[in-house]
């Protein structure tokens, strides 16, 4: 099991070493919990505070392994972050409609020992009413369902964006890796992408997308920044020091990746930037009062190759019953 004192230096803020929140709650709250299984342990929770833990950023806000006690994430926002909705206009202004998902009320919930859930009621400007849930499963994943109700017609442009964002604590590789058009898990091609800046060649298409390619002329954003590069599995990973983060996600003819070498925010000791491995739903002609729904897996496990990385994604399909 992990050492509980080395986690929750996370959590604790001060010297004191206590316990609490700056708002003198404990640990475990109305706004999120910790979750453990036998090498995985993670904070989770919606997108209030906690200590250097951001108020705006929700999700896992901290994942460690029983391999390495750091944070696999930056402290101070989260992986797995719901954080735009998004459509054909501009970017807006107001970062309460940009970052709308940061600002909107969420609710926690704390199901088992091992699952928690987030509701988001409809949010001001778009009008969507989401579930995610997270639930630890032995003995390194994160199994992740969201769903979606777009309560009112309000994307402009014919489609609807949602995006996540993970932000990657210190990696010496700043790249994610996935399979590129015609590979099969049996006879792989890999692709490597760092992006040279934010907003630029950002987002990654699969082979089989059905959505929007082209968008007005904008000012650049990561969704609307496409790569030239498309994958052709849903999946793709990057190293975190001796560990792998494998984002493993049912086939979604709506699923886009995304990257940016800046994203995370500098690093700590302020010589390099932390990135960001990101991923998006672009959904066209999308039907108001439809759910709409998007499950991964999240692997955290110890580097042993490409070949096991392989042999993860796998074993996830067959879990799920789908051939890839």
């Amino acid at each position: 099991m992990l050492g509980t004192l080395l986690f929750l230096q996370f959590l604790v803020a001060g010297p004191e070493n206590e316990q609490t929140d700056p708002r003198g709650k404990g640990i475990e709250d109305n706004d999120y919990a910790v979750f453990e299984i036998s090498q995985l342990k993670c904070v989770i929770g919606n997108n209030k505070s906690l200590n250097e833990h951001l108020p705006g950023y929700n999700g896992v806000f901290a994942m460690v392994s029983s391999n390495d006690p750091q944070n696999a994430y930056v402290p101070s926002y989260s992986g797995i972050n719901l954080e735009h909705f998004f459509d054909a206009t501009p970017r807006n202004p107001d970062p309460k409609v940009f970052f709308e998902p940061r600002y909107a009320p969420m609710l926690f919930k704390k199901l088992s020992p091992t699952t928690a859930e987030l509701h988001q009621p409809p949010t001001p400007v778009y009008q969507v009413e989401s579930w995610t849930s997270f639930q630890l499963t032995e003995p390194y994943y994160i199994d992740i369902s969201f769903r979606c109700i777009p309560r009112a017609n309000t994307f402009a442009g014919g489609f609807m964006g949602i995006f996540w964002a993970s932000y990657i604590n210190a990696p010496e590789d700043k790249s994610i890796y996935f399979l590129g058009p015609g590979a099969t898990l049996e006879l792989p091609k890999w692709l490597q992408l760092c992006t040279q800046q934010h907003n630029h060649f950002s987002s990654v298409l699969g082979e089989k997308d059905i959505g929007p390619a082209n968008f007005p002329e904008l000012p650049p954003v990561l969704w609307n920044q496409i790569s030239p590069l498309k994958y052709s599995i849903p999946f793709f990973y990057g190293r975190v020091r001796d560990m792998v983060i494998i984002y493993l996600f049912e086939p979604n003819p709506y699923l886009r990746f995304a990257h940016s070498p800046s994203g995370g925010g500098p690093s700590s000791d302020g010589t390099d930037t932390n990135p960001a491995w990101d991923f998006q739903l672009v959904i066209p002609h999308y039907e108001p009062q439809q759910e709409y729904l998007l499950k991964l897996r999240v692997v955290y496990k110890r580097w042993l190759g490409r070949e096991d990385v392989l042999q993860e994604v796998k074993k996830y399909y067959r879990t799920i019953g789908t051939a890839e």
